[in-house]
């Protein structure tokens, strides 16, 4: 019996630490599998700490399936007194603003309203230029239009080149305004209400900057405060402007607007389907140096492994990227309210932490 008892208590433990063995794989496999899932986080926590070619001061959002997966907040929102920025901090989104106007003109072509193939004329008859009888909706939409200023001349024939422009845009709220007796930031700012955007709207001088942060020009290594109202910016030319860059929002409401415009929530499917199609290419800093899609108000660079569709703003003090991954339904946001001079490093951070995520287990 003792001989049994005793071979018992050995097979016993034998039987235990293999099982706690079999546990410790296991919690090792766990722990991999956790570095697997996030091998981004470490990286940009890294990047953005770094002072060489600049120094980082901003929000970055990382969303996957609605859920947040990474989220940082990094400097200050007012310099002089040191103030820390917040999450719920609003900046001007500048160009990315064109996504907005893009997706108003087609709600309208939803309506019946606007014909994207007609000449401009037909919504705006009393522009004077000549060339109001070629340029389509469709050309001020994709950058396709040939105009520099609504004053001169094109610089080509409609659709046969890509020429960026913010006058283009301020065409199209014109158009909006037009066609339905409303001004475009009444029309912009029902459809955030309406989104649940309420850190959102279009600026207008003379009018409160609702949470908006202070904006940073750098030159030379000096930082200055960006003053907004100067006597060469006019309240008939910052109108204009408005459709092309005059937007103010954070990265919540614009993960909101991200989420909903690329799952039908915004748009019916034909339509979203016309605005990520491109048959016109440029090239901008913010997406690399080679040539991708433009669509209207959307980059789409179909040359990585997965395609992502985005766009990136850059002025009065601030800079900012935002990009969409469809296949994973990632979404990426980065708002900075410092404006670097050097257009080489200007969207150093927004290029370097594309590259992570591009790169990272959110897209294996």
């Amino acid at each position: 019996m003792k001989v049994l008892f005793k071979y018992v208590s050995v097979l016993l433990m034998i039987v235990i630490i293999s099982c706690n063995n079999k546990n410790k794989d296991k919690s090792q496999d766990n722990n991999n599998s956790t570095t697997k899932k996030d091998n981004f986080s470490a990286q940009i926590d890294s990047l953005i700490r770094t002072t060489s070619p600049r120094t980082f001061n901003g929000v970055i959002l990382i969303t996957q399936n609605g859920e947040t997966k990474y989220t940082k907040v990094h400097g200050n929102s007012n310099f002089k007194n040191k103030t820390p920025i917040t999450i719920n901090d609003n900046f001007r989104i500048q160009s990315n603003s064109k996504q907005i106007t893009a997706a108003l003109i087609l709600k309208e072509v939803e309506n019946g309203k606007i014909d994207l193939k007609s000449p401009i004329r037909k919504y705006l008859p009393s522009l004077k230029q000549n060339w109001a009888d070629t340029v389509t909706v469709h050309h001020l939409l994709n950058m396709s239009s040939g105009i520099i200023a609504v004053d001169q001349p094109l610089i080509f024939k409609p659709g046969t080149d890509y020429k960026y422009s913010n006058p283009a845009y301020g065409l199209l709220g014109k158009i909006l305004e037009n066609i339905t007796g409303k001004k475009y930031v009444e029309i912009a700012n029902n459809l955030f209400e309406q989104l649940g955007m309420h850190n959102s709207y279009c600026y207008e001088m003379g009018k409160p900057n609702e949470g908006l942060i202070n904006g940073y020009r750098v030159s030379n290594n000096e930082v200055n405060y960006v003053e907004f109202n100067n006597p060469d910016r006019t309240e008939a030319g910052w109108k204009a402007f408005i459709p092309a860059g005059g937007i103010i929002s954070n990265v919540k409401d614009l993960n909101n607007w991200d989420i909903k415009l690329h799952n039908g929530k915004i748009l019916k499917p034909e339509t979203y389907k016309l605005m990520t199609n491109y048959n016109i290419t440029g090239q901008h800093d913010a997406f690399g140096n080679k040539k991708i899609g433009y669509g209207y108000g959307v980059r789409i660079d179909d040359n990585t492994p997965v395609t992502t569709i985005g766009h990136a703003g850059r002025g009065l003090g601030f800079a900012s990227i935002k990009f969409y991954v469809p296949d994973k339904d990632v979404n990426v946001i980065v708002l900075e309210n410092v404006y670097n001079e050097d257009a080489s490093i200007v969207y150093h951070f927004e290029t370097k932490i594309r590259e992570i995520v591009l790169n990272s287990s959110l897209l294996k």
